[in-house]
Order: structure tokens, then sequence, then C-alpha cells
């Protein structure tokens, strides 16, 4: 049975695509939507460049047909925005929301033999709209149910003679259908026999290989439980183009990514220089505008990272004439930024860290990838559930879409860490709070 969409502005500005995204139905987005996402078209953020996307899809839809009358879609379906007789400019009688509503009763009104579906992010739009009588939804498309997200590793019970010629460094044959490329792997002999051997599916799928050992420690880290080993094997082979490392705070992700980062880059020059991003989000109540230049305005939400970099040269030493993050950054060979800066880039020769992915949404993680040019390889941590972004949520976040995505493919690996290595304290904290 054919459907009547009802679309609120978050969706369009959380994926301008959207409206090709329901098949054989109808998509209405309510005149005072478009009202709405005028308000942002003129931000130099995220948001506003989707707002401005969505502006000029519909334009580009309206020299096909009258949007009015309904514009024929792919997959069968058509999109109309919907305007009232007594009201063709919008924004006249009240808050978007309850325009919604009323553009929900007037569809109904005309059809009432066709489900009527209002789609949004908001929680309160949603309750109003059930107790209002209306069926109200999240937007799936891009969901990714975090309970049921591939893990990166599994546990593999092998015959004995095969686990002895693994531990002598042999690649063995991969067994099963069900090994992903580049899929962890913790081995087992038969029960009954003790110890055990950390692996890797090579990217055919048709192998288990042994870890890339780091070569004595990564800047003073060495890895203390077998998904930091996962981790390091990741960041240190040069053929996985993208690594996501996943975890609650106090694992790790982001001392392993800097770590690898900074030995590859100063040591074994793999890579012209480092590039480390995160979004601009606050925890709590924002502080508002900052004083100073570019620099200090944005030293406040890098400090975690000139933290990191700080604690790897008191426990690794300097590396020739760099002493500590200061002189790395004056000299180019750190460069800290805001992911705010990263569109119409093109990242060659970098190794590039995108901390706090979690925040991200869907579309904002494709820009970041598609920035990534010959010869970088880009590694993103995050928590999902730990998010600050009000527009995301632990399933909808542009970090575990990615990792749904990339699951299969060979450039790509994927670790859960489970255990706090930061403090016992921190440990609790995170399992306890």
């Amino acid at each position: 049975m054919r459907k009547h969409y009802i679309l609120d502005a978050n969706i369009l500005l959380h994926d301008p695509q959207s409206i090709f995204q329901f098949a054989d139905n109808t998509v209405i987005i309510p005149i005072d939507v478009i009202c709405e996402i005028d308000r942002f078209k003129k931000e130099r953020t995220d948001r506003g460049y989707n707002a401005r996307h969505v502006v000029r899809l519909l334009d580009s839809l309206r020299a096909e047909n009258n949007l009015r009358e309904g514009v024929p879609l792919d997959h069968g379906g058509s999109l109309i925005v919907d305007c009232p007789d007594d009201r063709p400019f919008g924004g006249q009688n009240g808050h978007a929301d309850l325009e919604i509503l009323r553009t929900a009763e007037r569809v109904q009104g005309r059809a009432p033999e066709t489900p009527v579906i209002i789609v949004t992010k908001d929680i309160n739009l949603r309750i109003r709209a059930d107790a209002a009588g209306f069926r109200a939804e999240d937007y799936e498309n891009d969901r990714v149910q975090l309970a049921t997200l591939y893990p990166g590793n599994i546990d593999l019970t092998i015959p004995l003679d095969e686990f002895r010629r693994f531990e002598q460094d042999e690649e063995l044959p991969a067994s099963g259908d069900n090994l992903i490329p580049n899929e962890y792997v913790l081995l087992r002999p038969p029960e009954g026999e003790r110890g055990s051997a950390l692996a890797r599916v090579d990217p055919s799928g048709r192998a288990l290989r042994p870890l890339i050992a780091p070569d004595g420690k990564l800047w003073g880290v060495k890895p203390r439980n077998k998904e930091q080993y996962f981790a390091a094997d990741a960041l240190l082979d040069e053929s996985i183009q993208l690594v996501t490392l996943m975890g609650k705070a106090g694992t790790g992700k982001t001392l392993l990514a800097i770590a690898a980062a900074m030995h590859q880059t100063l040591k074994l020059k793999r890579y012209r220089s480092l590039l480390i991003c995160r979004p601009v989000v606050p925890l709590g109540r924002d502080l508002g505008y900052l004083p100073g230049d570019i620099g200090q305005k944005l030293d406040p939400w890098m400090k975690p990272i000139t933290d990191t970099v700080e604690h790897l040269f008191d426990t690794g030493g300097p590396h020739r004439n760099h002493k500590d993050a200061g002189a790395l950054i004056r000299q180019g060979i750190i460069e800290i930024q805001p992911l705010t800066y990263i569109r119409g880039r093109s990242i060659s020769n970098h190794f590039v860290v995108i901390d706090e992915a979690q925040n991200l949404t869907p579309l904002e993680v494709k820009t970041v990838i598609t920035r990534i040019g010959e010869g970088s390889k880009i590694v993103l941590t995050g928590d999902p559930q730990q998010i600050d972004n009000p527009y995301v949520d632990t399933d909808s976040n542009g970090f575990t879409y990615l990792v749904n995505r990339f699951r299969n493919e060979p450039i790509a690996a994927h670790v859960q860490h489970r255990k706090g290595e930061r403090s016992p304290l921190a440990e609790l904290a995170a399992n306890l709070l």
C-alpha cells in the first residue's frame, strides 16, 4: 500500500538525499519546513551546506514539474511541497512542528484510506504526533543498531597441528565462509590444550596471518590487551587505508592512533605529515565566542589532542629537534584543525586521525573520507555511547554507519575496544556511571 511520508526539516538537514529513500510512496514537505531550512542556508557549517543542497535539489526538481502538484521520483514515488490555500507563503500561524501536524491532518482528510507517517528526528514531535493520532518514525535509512554492529574480531578454535604451525609464524588457510577481510581472530587450540594466538584474516579472506608486531614501543606506548594489539596491527599496515577504532573512554583509541601516526610520520617517513581533526561539539553548556585569533579560538577544542602528544613525548622522549607538541605544530609536521575546514581539501600523503567521530552524521563522514587522496591513511576513533551532537544518536551517527558499510572492504579494518587501560578509576567510571 502506498503511503504519505511527511518530512521534518531535521531529516532534510541530516540527509538532503532523503527524499529519494521512500520507494514508490509520496514524500510531502510542508511549506513551513522550507521556511525553516531557509534560516540555515547562510551558515558556514555542514548544516548550512546541507540546507543549500536541499534548496538546490528542490529547485532542480521544480524545473521539471510543479512542486505543488507533485514531481515524479525514481522508483515510482513522487514529491509534493504542501502549501495551504489560505496561507501560501507559510510561517504565519505558529511553530513549524504545529504546521507539520496541520499538514498531516490535511493530507489525511484528502485521502483517509492512505496511511500518513511523519518522519522526524525530533522526539518531542514524535510524541505529539502520536498523541494527535498520527504515526511518527525516525529516519531509518542510515540507522545501524549498535547491538548488532560488526565487532571486528572473533574467537576461533583450530586443530592442534595448525595451531603449532601458526605459532611458528606461518600463515594458515582460512577455514569457513564467514570470515571477513581484515577481521581479527583469537586462535585457540582444541579443548584441553593451553595457549592462544592473535591473527588477522588477509585482505583476500583466504588466509590467516600473524599480526604486525610493533617495533619495540610506539613512542613509549606498548599494547596491553588483545584489542590494542589488533589496533596496532591495523595502524601499522600500509595496505589498510581506513581504520575505525571504537570503544569506551580510556581504552586507548586516540593514544594508539596518534602514537602510530607519529611513529610512521617522524621515524619511518611514510607520510609527509600528521593531520588530526575533531568536530567542534561542546560538552554541556557552550561558552560562546572565544577571544583571540583562530589559533587561540581553537586551542580549547584541540587541547585533548595536544595533551595526548605531550604525553607521548613524556613516555617516548623527543625525536631529534622535536621536543613538544608546539614544535611539531610550528614546523607543520602536525596539523590540528576542526573538521569545519576539511571540506574542499585533497589530502595526500598524510596520516589523518579523526577523533570523536561518533559526533558526525553519515553525510559528514562521507565528506571526510572523500577528501583522502593517494598515499594517505585515515583513522577514525569514537565511542557511540558518548554523543554530544543533538542531531545523531547511537544508531544514526556517521561512525557506526561507516563501520557497517566498510566491513567487507579489503582496505578497511575495524577494532572494538572493550577493556579500559587509562586507570582503575576511569574504568570504574566508564562501567558504573
